[in-house]
């Protein structure tokens, strides 16, 4: 299969980003006064135009797969039954965990190695390094599979497990390599790669869950198909290096910063998924089934923030100056905070209108608007600790997120240890917001120069505060056919008030 090439992988793509961002903020002397105004808040100001401009191209591309979830998830909900159901999303909740252990973080180090360098050669040769990280995860996954199948829950399913854990290595080199192809700014291949392993795993699932058998383990196989072919576009786009496998000094510094981070990603698995796991352990699968479809709904806004933080990761590392960065920083999560006010509102009052569509009647659906709203709050830590955290990792403190991170996971399975018996699904939700609050405050105490980070001013938070009450006040009015109407007419409304706020961020009359 032919593969686009849009640039030479070899010259940096965003060499004029990084010549234009030396340019405007050349590192200061130890000691002398920052400056607050002139090169820096022209940098910021240029950056930012990209971050909400072509870098949004890339959350665009990526947030497919949130629409492909979106819409299979009530597919899956009709043609499965609830527990079979449950069982799936508990099934790729652990291959997403086993994921982030065969990319190792080293997705990152190669986008930060590409950034300090100037170049692509050693970023693909780290490649060749995940490659086999990830084929080494794979297979020690798979010869353990008797020993921890059962004690996670799967009792009687192991040939689930085993497609799970199949599909964990294709889908990290996919990883790897989409990372190289957005720092290297290469859309089109990227989009390519990117809807294929989504999309592609989704319809391919579907096709054999319809005309073959109607199991978890049939549509599973969808994934395995179209993570191997799209892990072979990626390859061939972003070219690994094999010498890459003996370059040991690089291959140590990557380790030492992706270890950490793959350690933190893996809590932030905990913090996105965890709380199901509890759910099935305490309330059952049918109950996992439920919560699976509110937060499908809630969590939109953070699977876009997540989406966010990998699409801009190459800006902030091409912007070598640290108080640049921490100023850009600092602007791009105010402008983010301004967008979820209206996408906030919209999501909490949709929400009545969608979940009967997502799910069956047997769903409950009506009780699981609480959920939806309580989940979706939970993106507001979670800019500050993208924020935060992309500073972090750039300066290379990967300790830091790791064990910020862990902890943070720790605090969610204890909330939902705590709060599940006694609130239910609702507490599930609760306990996620508390532990990215948590992982929000510990990030912003250990950056180096936390005295110079400033909070959101009234003219962000107000609007978010009055988007929160007026979404609150949404959950008391009764979900029948003539309030969802002006529900839906509500949700519309805030499209505008969403395309204003994005104009601003990318430089335009607010």
């Amino acid at each position: 299969m032919s593969v686009p090439q849009e640039t030479r992988t070899d010259q940096p793509a965003t060499r004029r980003e990084a010549r234009e961002a030396r340019a405007a903020a050349t590192p200061a002397p130890a000691g002398t006064p920052e400056p607050t105004s002139g090169a820096d808040t022209g940098t910021t100001r240029t950056v930012s135009s990209k971050l909400f401009g072509r870098g949004l191209l890339y959350v665009v591309v990526w947030s497919m797969q949130l629409v492909v979830s979106s819409l299979i998830s009530p597919v899956l909900a009709h043609l499965m039954p609830p527990a079979e159901f449950g069982v799936l999303a508990s099934a790729i909740a652990l291959y997403q965990a086993l994921g982030v252990l065969a990319v190792a973080g080293l997705d990152q180090a190669a986008v930060l190695q590409r950034a300090e360098d100037g170049n692509d050669r050693r970023a693909r040769g780290l490649l060749s390094v995940g490659i086999t990280t990830a084929v080494l995860v794979t297979v020690v996954a798979l010869a353990s599979i008797p020993v921890w199948g059962d004690a996670a829950g799967f009792v009687g399913q192991h040939p689930l497990l085993l497609i799970a854990v199949l599909w964990v290595g294709p889908a990290a080199v996919v990883q790897l390599s989409l990372a190289l192809l957005v720092a290297q700014d290469r859309i089109r291949v990227f989009a390519v790669t990117s809807l294929l392993s989504s999309i592609g795993g989704s319809i391919i699932g579907l096709g054999l869950l319809t005309f073959v058998h109607a199991d978890a383990v049939t549509y599973a196989w969808g994934g395995v198909v179209a993570q191997g072919i799209a892990m072979v576009i990626g390859v061939a786009a972003t070219r690994p290096r094999i010498a890459g496998l003996f370059d040991r000094a690089t291959t140590a510094r990557a380790f030492r910063l992706g270890i950490p981070i793959a350690l933190g990603n893996l809590s932030y698995f905990v913090l996105n998924a965890g709380d199901r796991i509890v759910v099935q352990r305490i309330l059952g699968p049918e109950e996992v089934a439920r919560y699976q479809i509110a937060y499908v709904v809630g969590s939109a806004v953070i699977l876009l923030l997540s989406f966010t933080n990998q699409a801009w990761a190459p800006h902030f590392a091409a912007l070598r100056d640290r108080v640049a960065r921490r100023q850009l920083a600092m602007h791009a999560r105010d402008e983010l905070y301004a967008m979820l006010a209206p996408v906030l509102l919209a999501v909490t009052l949709v929400s009545p209108v969608a979940l009967p569509i997502l799910a069956p009647a047997s769903y409950r659906v009506h009780e699981l608007t609480v959920v939806v709203l309580i989940v979706a709050v939970t993106a507001l830590p979670v800019v500050a600790s993208g924020a935060t955290g992309r500073l972090l990792v750039i300066e290379r403190r990967g300790v830091a997120v790791g064990v910020i991170a862990a902890i943070a996971g720790v605090v969610n399975i204890g909330a939902n240890l705590v709060l599940v018996p006694w609130l239910g699904l609702s507490g599930a939700a609760v306990a996620t917001v508390v532990a990215y609050v948590v992982l929000a405050v510990l990030q912003q105490a250990s950056l180096p120069d936390r005295r110079a980070w400033k909070g959101p001013g009234w003219r962000v938070t107000v609007p978010v505060a009055a988007a929160l009450v007026v979404a609150v006040a949404s959950l008391f009015v009764p979900q029948d056919v003539f309030w969802n109407w002006f529900r839906f007419a509500g949700a519309l409304a805030c499209l505008p008030w969403f395309i204003r706020r994005l104009r601003a961020a990318r430089g335009g009359s607010s």
